[in-house]
């Protein structure tokens, strides 16, 4: 399978606007999970290959870092990094840019692989395992993003 780059795009709903005047705190996360969604597409585990596989994916921890404002009607885009992976593992790094190509969120996440019949974790489907390798070769030479890893605290 050869390698083809990820990217979702959408734009700040209305109703995603708070009191603040700019895009919500929890329209950010459903951002990123509507690309993790775009993602699983991205590498043939969309609705169809679910269902065959008896297959999908969970989300099991996620770390956002907010670092600009979007407004109403603002067009974003969202582009994922793969960190690491093993068989049923996937530790990855979404950046969504605004359309001027500044950053204005991150999330990291560990994502897991799921048998939905025995509702337990599973080995990718091979299909979706050579997917992953494509994108495992060329983002192992890519540099790791800043906000990868951090904690929370109070810097003393």
């Amino acid at each position: 399978m050869s390698y083809k780059p990820f990217s979702f795009q959408n734009h700040v709903q209305q109703e995603w606007v708070d009191y603040n005047g700019h895009m919500n705190d929890a329209a950010y996360a459903t951002v990123f999970s509507l690309a993790v969604d775009a993602f699983m597409d991205h590498i043939g585990l969309d609705a169809s290959a679910r269902e065959s596989h008896q297959y999908t994916i969970f989300t099991l921890e996620t770390h956002l870092c907010y670092l600009q404002e979007a407004h109403e009607g603002e067009q974003l885009n969202v582009e994922m990094q793969l960190l690491d992976d093993d068989a049923k593992r996937l530790h990855v790094f979404f950046t969504m840019k605004n359309t001027s190509g500044d950053v204005i969120a991150t999330s990291e996440q560990m994502l897991m692989g799921m048998d939905t019949l025995q509702e337990r974790p599973a080995p990718f489907p091979s299909p979706i395992a050579a997917a992953i390798e494509s994108i495992r070769s060329v983002h192992e030479q890519l540099e790791t993003p800043k906000q990868v890893g951090r904690r929370i605290g109070i810097k003393r």
